[in-house]
């Protein structure tokens, strides 16, 4: 249902209201189901909402691409074993994809300046030497 209520939302051509998102899903939910979903994926800040009068609001967070990658982080993170899923998939990879997968992160891993830190969120991993302020990696 989060699922069909993002697409939606994403459909809207700016802010939407609950009961909005109601009228243009498919089947028959409950207005406070609606507002159920929506205050979920808030909390998953896969959505946004703006105060309007005594209701609210709602805006996608992200596009298609990062709804898509929302939801295989939702997986990723509901399974004890990271690792063999990490794995699994990138197997199941076609080559092409596998390439954009290893373009994309060489990307992400090279500073964009020397001076700024590399990795993911641009966090430095103090267990790497290399990321030391002290260039003896003390």
């Amino acid at each position: 249902m989060e699922a069909q209520v993002l697409a939606v939302l994403h459909s809207a051509n700016g802010p939407a209201t609950a009961g909005w998102v109601q009228e243009h899903l498919d089947g028959d939910l409950a207005y406070t189901t609606v507002i159920t979903i929506l205050s979920r994926l808030y909390a998953k800040n896969a959505v946004t909402r703006s105060r309007e009068g005594r209701s609210y609001t709602w805006t996608s967070a992200s596009d298609e691409a990062g709804l898509a990658a929302l939801r295989m982080r939702r997986v990723l993170d509901g399974e004890r074993d990271r690792d063999a899923v990490l794995a699994h998939f990138i197997s199941a990879l076609s080559p092409g994809d596998e390439e954009r997968l290893r373009a994309l992160l060489a990307r992400a891993a090279a500073p964009d300046d020397p001076g700024e830190p590399a990795g993911p969120g641009g966090l430095r991993d103090p267990s790497d030497p290399g990321n030391s302020p002290d260039p003896e990696g003390r």
